[in-house]
């Protein structure tokens, strides 16, 4: 784990890998720390942002300091998202799977899948399973416009598009669960840490 200061009031903690990077924002959502206002994590970072006032070099010994735990073992919240596996991408995710395009919706609804980190638009998640399975690559071309609701895999994520935009990563189905909405609070359903099981419709 090294530790940076981040302009005058935030701190970057790069670990080494997503797994670490999620329970490090697992354990800070935990036992919040003094000083502390928010915690964005990525892949293999996690941000802090700081109140004024606050010392960086305290909050960042405080971190080394954490009872680091499995983020596995501490959901922020779980939720179920329906889904119409008609993907234009079914066949080709079987393929690369060595999986039936029916075994491909049974074992993306069987995972449990946590939000790893948010990125790309508002209210996109980068959703981490438990099957080795489901690990394909991104298209070899990107879609000009992927629908809005459209769930997609790419590596070793899922992920459902907020609004129609550019995208690559391989259809798979779509909901009309809103990810992102204005009118909630927070708008966005699918945050860092919250566990999220797809079911067929």
């Amino acid at each position: 784990m090294r530790i940076l200061e981040c302009g005058d009031a935030g701190l970057l903690v790069e670990v080494g890998g997503l797994d670490e990077a999620m329970t490090v924002h697992a354990a800070l959502t935990a036992e919040p720390l003094p000083g502390v206002e928010e915690v964005v994590p990525a892949a293999r970072t996690v941000l802090l942002r700081l109140a004024p006032g606050h010392d960086p070099a305290r909050i960042a010994a405080a971190v080394r300091e954490l009872p680091l735990r499995s983020a596995a073992t501490r959901p922020a919240g779980e939720v179920e998202i329906p889904v119409c596996y008609d993907g234009a991408d079914l066949s080709d995710i079987a393929a690369a799977t060595g999986l039936s395009e029916t075994e491909v919706v049974a074992a993306h609804s069987a995972a449990t899948w946590t939000v790893a980190f948010c990125g790309f638009a508002p209210g996109f998640g980068y959703l981490v399973g438990d099957d080795p399975r489901l690990h394909v690559p991104r298209r070899a071309e990107s879609r000009t416009r992927v629908p809005a609701g459209s769930v997609a895999l790419a590596g070793g994520f899922t992920g459902i598009y907020p609004r129609s935009s550019p995208g690559g990563w391989q259809l798979l189905g779509r909901t009309d669960t809103a990810v992102w909405d204005l009118d909630r609070d927070p708008p966005g359903l699918l945050r860092p840490g919250v566990r999220v099981r797809f079911v067929p419709v």
